[in-house]
Order: structure tokens, then C-alpha cells, then sequence
């Protein structure tokens, strides 16, 4: 299953939850693809971030993902 249709079955276990409920297979599912997606963003967002460079005052280049990227998260 691809990403866009992750997020169209999320949509669709969100609207019917609204509507009339899920089932706790239902629920599990929910929760694992909404898992995935967190996931996922958090994996794009940390490889953008870890591609960033700043300028110091000091005029130097300093790489974020190389400063900051190898750390381990809690």
C-alpha cells in the first residue's frame, strides 16, 4: 500500500469513525497506518533538517545534520 493510500484509508477510518464507530480490528488498523504516517514525517522532516548549513558569525559553514544529526533521539 502506498503512501497516498495510507492516508486515504486513515481518512476513511476517520470519517467513519465519526459516523457510526469502528471496530476494534478497525481501531488497531487506525492506529498503525496513523503510526506509520508520524513515522514518516518525522523521517522526511529529520532529512531536510540534516541538510541545512548556517553561517556563523564568524563567516564559518556549519552543517546541521552533521553537528546535530548523528545524535541519538529519545
Amino acid at each position: 500500500m502506498g503512501l497516498d493510500e495510507k492516508i486515504k484509508r486513515i481518512n476513511e477510518l476517520y470519517h467513519k469513525s465519526k459516523a457510526e464507530g469502528l471496530t476494534a480490528e478497525e481501531k488497531e488498523e487506525q492506529a498503525s497506518l496513523r503510526a506509520e504516517y508520524i513515522a514518516n514525517i518525522r523521517q522526511n522532516l529529520k532529512g531536510q533538517l540534516d541538510n541545512i548549513s548556517i553561517q556563523e558569525k564568524d563567516g564559518t559553514i556549519t552543517n546541521l545534520g552533521d553537528k546535530f544529526g548523528k545524535r541519538q533521539t529519545h
